[in-house]
């Protein structure tokens, strides 16, 4: 009888569940505020030990992306405009969790990072030997230093144009990775990647490891790879239940796969619920619940507005419905996320 009862009250959850987008600010005292998107069809308000095997609960797997440099600061809204969860607002179908924090400033801390992995796993179903870490630039030093720390929490990696501030790297040999520099890369060398391995076979095996050096690609070109099939094929080939932990090597992202990143993706904005974000104007944009807002001042351009929000021209334009030759008005609201 209490099994029936369980089932009953989890069915209804699941039966009007949809994809949902959460942010989420000082849940953790001293950690980062961060957004949690949840996958449609998981009745995620239970608890990892109450759901039984032989439930109609599945587990999910979950992606920890790592944003750069630019994403830094106290907007969380910010953090959607390049990554994991803006590729499911470009219509990329990701059937996992994405944990999405926002770094304030400085370097990423592993401690920080395993403290909000911690409180999602204690909260939502998510199968914890499918835990995947993806980030760029200071998100790819970061993606390394968390892997390197806890390599024991990580099915597999991927940094980007990235490096490590790690004294030593021999945690990162036990981990499934994937390391993509550009060669021109101005930003962050790929002598820092080089570094990193360089590192690894200091310490011994290396045989979970790839790294890809992509010729004349530069730094933000690699943005690309979060939108890709291949990305998240790669991942979740991996687990931590891998009787042989192994890389997987049949995935190729090459300079041609970036150049279609977007082929057959379009954007849908409004495909999940956003959850509890509020008004946030530290940077001069105005945030709403499903949306992000540029007021324009004298001077501004659609250039300047795409250069400074991370998108492009032809993007403001589809979403807003103006032109790209038209007049931008003062006070004007221009929709950039």
């Amino acid at each position: 009888m209490k099994k029936l009862i369980f089932l009953t009250v989890c069915i209804l959850p699941l039966l009007s569940y949809s994809q949902s987008l959460t942010a989420f600010r000082d849940s953790i005292k001293g950690g980062y505020n961060f957004w949690l998107y949840a996958p449609a069809a998981n009745c995620d308000s239970l608890k990892n030990d109450s759901i039984k095997s032989d439930s109609v609960i599945s587990k999910k797997p979950l992606i920890l992306f790592l944003h750069g440099q630019s994403l830094c600061g106290r907007n969380l809204s910010k953090v959607r405009r390049y990554g994991c969860i803006d590729a499911i607002e470009y219509g990329k179908e990701i059937d996992a969790y994405i944990l999405a924090p926002q770094n304030p400033g400085g370097t990423w801390k592993p401690s920080k990072l395993l403290d909000i992995l911690n409180w999602t796993t204690e909260r939502y179903a998510i199968d914890t030997n499918r835990v995947y870490v993806i980030g760029m630039s200071l998100g790819g030093f970061g993606t390394l230093d968390f892997a390197g720390t806890y390599p024991e929490k990580v099915a597999a990696a991927m940094a980007l144009c990235g490096g490590s501030t790690l004294s030593s790297l021999c945690g990162l040999t036990k981990v499934p990775l994937w390391i993509i520099h550009g060669t021109a890369d101005r930003a962050v060398s790929v002598t820092q990647s080089q570094n990193v391995v360089n590192a690894m076979k200091n310490c011994g095996d290396t045989t979970l490891l790839r790294f890809d050096k992509l010729k004349n690609v530069n730094h933000s070109r690699l943005a690309r790879v979060f939108y890709l099939d291949e990305t998240y094929e790669w991942l979740f080939s991996h687990s931590l239940t891998d009787s042989v932990r192994s890389v997987n090597q049949d995935c190729a992202i090459t300079v041609a796969t970036l150049k279609d990143a977007f082929k057959d993706l379009h954007r849908n904005s409004g495909k999940f619920a956003v959850i509890d974000v509020k008004k946030e104007t530290d940077d001069g944009s105005v945030s709403t619940a499903d949306a992000t807002w540029h007021v324009v001042k004298q001077g501004d351009t659609l250039g300047h507005i795409a250069i400074k929000y991370h998108t492009t021209v032809a993007r403001l334009c589809a979403n807003n419905n103006i032109k790209a030759t038209g007049i931008l008005r003062i006070g004007q609201k221009i929709k950039v996320m």
